[in-house]
């Protein structure tokens, strides 16, 4: 196709906006949306080729398709396998065993373009715990290919049932009504889900490639062209200003910015005032290469911990368009050139046999676990503690979602004390069965992945997770027990009120549950339910024997052994932790209830925050090693700071 300055332009807008967004410059807080814009253009285009290659083979003859294939891969796979080889090499120098297995992975997935399905089973995109990932942002790539390989077949059959322009079109109407449709029906908390996958997403592909068809033999006049530029650039430059991560997204709001992008698109003006900045050009042609690049950028600032620093921001930007540059010229032109002088079998030989080489390599780094070998003992030690639980109890004992409720005994045959909760609960489970006062006692468990010990508590978006009914059968066996065995109730409470979200600074929290009423945020009435329910909860458990609730383990904002491991490497204090009035302030409303149950029914309260925190701040580590597995569940080394909490109740 007829190269278009207009659209190399519209690619530096799109790139740009990214850019600006991911290193929080102000006044771009809606630059994701630039994602949105390529999707569109990536329609506009694709459908452009593909029918303008159909209509040549009806003329000419040929295999369009294998052509339009590889031009794709030509155009993607190169400078993605150098980004990964890099990435790989760097990581071998600066990553702790842990990450660099995580990189091994993520480079499979990017290069196999299923990134956008492992990124979104891992968290969502906007969540704290995606920002360190450092091929996160190839999930758009995956989507792309996808695109790529089912729109021209779909295309090609339809044209052969039904030869013409016109029922293409009619097609992609259909097609994009049912995806956008089917994106406004997910709801707001299977929102990753839509932002991720192809079928929310396909409804941008398909509404370029329905104006590509629409204005591909029409023009505007210079009058009306004009007028739909300008009110194209508004919606866009608006949508990067006053959007943000709060926008749920995608969702109705996407038709702003993609609306901006189909009036600039069939705009036609090659050259206007929006297009004829120094420099934007330029950006356009290295746009794939910056994008690629910008991320990992940023994802070391990150961890240099220099993420908010404007001096190294400052810096952060013309480097990576400098390495887009750099890419654009050694790999994306080099690789473009060769399709003119070898032959398509040798081109396709040739990437394929690189794919497969830095495949491999990611293969090998991810099934040897990073290789903990190569880095300091002092760094492995703390990188280990995110495998320092008991693998074992968690594999045979503890209940995920859709198994079959079970539970087990530690230590000798005769039961002294029994422990119900969640992955919390499991997680402390050592320390309650060395706190025994005889080894040749036990403790018989009951622990439940995301089920609190609430009554008639129903999960949101889990219908797997049958936790009323797991509640209900806990009692029934309990109830077969002498009475005079306690019962210790663990949970990682608070995040069901609030989300598993920690900081406190997040103003609307979403709840994890409900029992009446479905709440999409929390709320003075959810607040006011749970809290009722966890003390009916804790009374009627304690109708039945003498009941022990635990207070809340203090919970990180970060993952403790992949951050401490980090700072280590760096040479930098490995010191994490939260302020105690922090942790007072999450898990007030829980502290009351607990407090209420035992002024109504006697229940008793295990309080592990002097064990875990001093006057002012609740430590991660203890002696320079962590005392979580990951930002919130206690490891075997931690829990044994605990046992002397849980010996109160056999004292």
């Amino acid at each position: 196709m007829k190269f278009r300055t207009d659209i190399n332009c519209l690619r530096a807008y799109a790139v740009l906006a990214v850019i600006l967004f991911h290193f929080g410059i102000p006044g771009a807080s809606g630059g994701f949306i630039g994602v949105d814009i390529f999707f569109v253009i990536s329609g506009y285009l694709m459908t452009g080729i593909i029918i303008e290659s159909i209509e040549e083979q009806k003329k000419k003859g040929g295999h369009w398709l294998l052509r339009f294939y590889l031009a794709r891969a030509q155009r993607i796979l190169p400078a993605l396998l150098a980004i990964c080889l890099a990435l790989l090499t760097i990581g071998w120098f600066i990553l702790p065993s842990d990450d660099y297995q995580q990189l091994g992975k993520h480079c499979i997935a990017a290069i196999t373009f299923i990134s956008n399905i492992i990124f979104w089973q891992e968290a969502g995109y906007f969540d704290v715990k995606s920002h360190d990932k450092w091929l996160l942002h190839t999930w758009s790539l995956s989507i792309e290919w996808q695109f790529y390989l089912i729109f021209p077949l779909l295309i090609k059959l339809i044209w052969k049932l039904l030869p013409g322009r016109r029922s293409v079109m009619i097609a992609l109407i259909i097609g994009t009504i049912y995806s956008f449709s089917f994106l406004i029906n997910l709801t707001t908390e299977r929102s990753s889900e839509g932002f991720y996958l192809l079928p929310s997403r396909a409804w941008e592909f398909l509404i370029g490639g329905l104006m590509y068809l629409a204005v591909s033999n029409w023009k505007p006049t210079d009058k009306v062209a004009e007028w739909m530029e300008a009110l194209g650039f508004f919606l866009i430059l608006s949508s990067v200003a006053l959007l943000s991560e709060k926008t749920t997204w995608p969702g109705s709001m996407t038709m702003v910015p993609v609306i901006g992008t189909i009036l600039v698109l069939s705009a036609q003006r090659e050259t206007s005032e929006w297009t004829k900045f120094v420099g934007l050009k330029k950006i356009g042609q290295w746009s794939y290469s910056i994008y690629l690049w910008h991320w990992p950028i940023m994802v070391f600032l990150i961890l240099l911990e220099k993420s908010e620093d404007l001096n190294y921001i400052v810096c952060a930007i013309p480097v990576t368009i400098l390495l887009g540059w750099m890419s654009y010229t050694l790999i994306e032109v080099p690789i473009r050139r060769s399709m003119v002088f070898i032959k398509p079998v040798y081109n396709a030989i040739g990437l394929a046999c690189l794919a497969i080489i830095v495949v491999t390599f990611s293969l090998i780094v991810k099934e040897n676990a990073g290789f903990s070998s190569r880095l300091p003992k002092e760094v492995e030690l703390i990188a280990a503690e995110a495998n320092n639980f008991n693998k074992e109890r968690r594999r045979n004992c503890h209940i995920w979602a859709g198994d079959n409720f079970k539970s087990c005994i530690h230590g000798g045959s005769k039961i002294h004390a029994i422990l119900i909760g969640d992955s919390h609960a499991s997680s402390v489970a050592t320390a309650v069965q060395e706190a025994l006062p005889d080894p040749n006692l036990g403790i018989l468990t009951f622990t439940y992945t995301s089920c609190p010990t609430l009554f008639g508590v129903k999960i949101k978006n889990h219908s797997d997770i049958r936790c009323s009914e797991f509640n209900e059968w806990v009692m029934r066996e309990i109830a077969k027990l002498p009475k005079e065995i306690p019962l210790i109730i663990v949970n990682r409470t608070s995040a069901y009120v609030y989300g598993i979200e920690y900081s406190i600074k997040i103003e609307k929290k979403r709840p994890l549950v409900y029992f009446t009423q479905h709440n999409e945020f929390t709320n003075n009435t959810f607040e006011e339910e749970f809290s009722r329910n966890l003390v009916e909860s804790s009374c009627m458990l304690s109708r039945l024997r003498p009941v022990y609730l635990v207070r809340p383990i203090p919970e990180m904002e970060v993952d403790v052994p992949k951050i401490a491991a980090r700072k280590q490497l760096l040479g930098q204090k490995t010191s994490i932790s939260i302020e105690l009035k922090d942790y007072h302030q999450r898990h007030e409303l829980v502290w009351n209830s607990q407090d209420q149950a035992r002024k109504e029914c006697g229940v008793q309260i295990l309080d592990p925050v002097p064990e875990l925190c001093n006057e002012k701040r609740c430590f991660a580590l203890y002696n320079g090693r962590p005392l979580y597995y990951d930002s919130h569940h206690l490891s075997e080394y931690g829990n044994k700071r605990l046992v002397g909490v849980f010996e109160r109740i056999f004292k």
